[in-house]
């Protein structure tokens, strides 16, 4: 081959597509999850996926990263990697190698396992396309984690267990794993949810140094206005179809709520003295804070300040170090010991531990049963009041075709959407929602906001972990802020 023609070689790589979907359609477990998909994304274009829960964003993203294939039309990958050479490929071996969906599940292997991963060994696991690092690494690796390092700002992360990290950082962690390959695109799913203000920019300034290095960046979200400065296209994926050019994807004005103060009097929750430690680190406190009859709270801070810890010390998920002490008044007025048990059956809980927990093969139905006994994956049959209770709680929330399907083959959206009305389906007496309402989009995020007015008049108090004021109901009596102990 002469040089010239090498050149022009070159030349046609550069501008052939990263990859293209032609028609594609993609059916899993007897359901058709796209259909008719037409889609090119450009060498290091900015892509921004915009539609409502269960629209088919996140399985594009899977589709795109190859682990889902295409029953019906064609999928081509043209990498520009030293051993394809921008060859015409149709199989995925390479884009699961070195691509994968970014996002709150690519947190879940690390967070549910019981033994130690530091940062170190997750990037490095990554380098090879594996889960656990369990080779020592070459020196290409660790010239690698060192550029990786850099670009992400994780040095002073390394040697920290995954499972202590804050919101931000975790989210970080996965991103920088996803860049350990040299991937020619990044593929992130709901990527801000969940982060504060801090984090969200921290994350930004690193994504706009990825996008400056050429590699593509593909979006899906619901918060197109937290979306980093990109020359962003965007498009609308709705009903498993790719539709149409959508370069506004505004969200729709927010239907203001406001909440009633529920009755009674005395004390619900009273917290004397109180810091609680994970794997020797303080999570949080010194705390003393009483939750009070009449009152909803708001509680804000910084990623790593403790506000998940607190929502979980509350439901009894967590224990106060020794000195300290939870009281839960709330329990004694209704006449019940205050056990594990009675805690789960009186409080609505919504976080992303609880989402993560719920990633198995348990039903919607299932799911939503099991409110009334605090348990996670089973229930005992309900009585015909509950099975009706079900079902009228699901038409309000437009449930009703995800009681049958499994958790683990929900989008973020769908299954938050089951979460929160597990959270409410008992009427509990504390319902916390820690960033409850990330995942979801405009439509269903105004259905669950306008239940709580009725919940609260019933007895229900709130109290809201939030990043955004948006994501807080009008009504809030009172606003604790917690510093954060972990800089993010």
């Amino acid at each position: 081959m002469t040089a010239e023609t090498a050149a022009g070689a070159q030349a046609e790589i550069h501008f052939r597509p990263l990859i293209d979907l032609r028609g594609v359609r993609v059916v899993a477990s007897g359901r058709t999850l796209l259909d008719g998909v037409t889609l090119t994304l450009k060498r290091g274009e900015a892509l921004r996926l915009a539609g409502p829960n269960g629209g088919g964003k996140t399985s594009l993203l899977r589709l795109l990263a190859g682990e889902l294939a295409p029953a019906a039309g064609e999928r081509l990958y043209h990498f520009k990697s030293q051993h394809l050479n921008g060859q015409t490929q149709r199989h995925a071996v390479h884009a699961r190698r070195t691509l994968s969906v970014v996002g709150p599940d690519a947190e879940a292997f690390y967070l549910t396992r019981e033994w130690e991963q530091t940062v170190q060994d997750v990037l490095l696991a990554g380098f090879e396309g594996d889960t656990l690092r369990l080779w020592e690494p070459t020196p290409e690796a660790l010239a690698r984690l060192a550029e990786v390092v850099a670009l992400t700002e994780l040095e002073p992360l390394l040697e920290r267990d995954f499972r202590m990290l804050s919101h931000g950082q975790r989210r970080r962690v996965v991103l920088a794993r996803a860049l350990m390959p040299r991937p020619e695109a990044l593929l992130l799913d709901e990527f801000t949810d969940g982060l504060s203000a801090g984090a969200r920019y921290t994350l930004g300034r690193v994504l706009e140094r990825v996008y400056a290095s050429g590699v593509a960046v593909v979006l899906a979200t619901h918060r197109p206005e937290e979306a980093p400065d990109l020359p962003w296209r965007t498009v609308r994926v709705d009903g498993g179809r790719v539709l149409h050019e959508d370069a506004s994807a505004v969200l729709a004005p927010k239907t203001p709520i406001s909440l009633p103060l529920p009755p009674g009097s005395g004390d619900l929750i009273r917290l004397r003295n109180v810091t609680v430690y994970r794997n020797g680190h303080a999570a949080l406190g010194r705390l003393d804070w009483t939750w009070q009859a009449g009152q909803h709270w708001l509680v804000t801070g910084e990623n790593g300040s403790g506000k998940s810890t607190l929502a979980r010390l509350i439901a009894g998920e967590l224990n106060a170090a020794l000195g300290g002490t939870v009281e839960r008044p709330y329990l004694q007025a209704l006449g019940k010991r205050d056990l594990l048990s009675t805690r789960r059956r009186t409080i609505g809980l919504i976080g992303a531990e609880v989402g993560i927990r719920q990633r198995r093969d348990w039903t919607g139905a299932d799911i939503l049963a099991s409110a009334w006994d605090g348990t996670e994956g089973f229930a005992p049959t309900p009585t015909p009041a509950q099975a009706e209770a079900v079902q009228h709680l699901a038409a309000r929330l437009h449930l009703q075709d995800l009681l049958p399907r499994t958790a683990d083959t929900l989008s973020q959206g769908q299954l938050r959407r089951l979460l929160l009305a597990r959270a409410v389906l008992h009427a509990p007496k504390l319902l916390i929602l820690d960033e409850g309402l990330d995942f979801l989009d405009t439509a269903h995020r105004e259905r669950f906001l306008a239940l709580l007015p009725e919940l609260a008049e019933a007895g229900t108090h709130l109290m809201v972990i939030a990043h955004r004021e948006s994501d807080a109901p009008g009504g809030m009596t009172h606003h604790l802020h917690l510093e954060g102990r972990l800089k993010v």
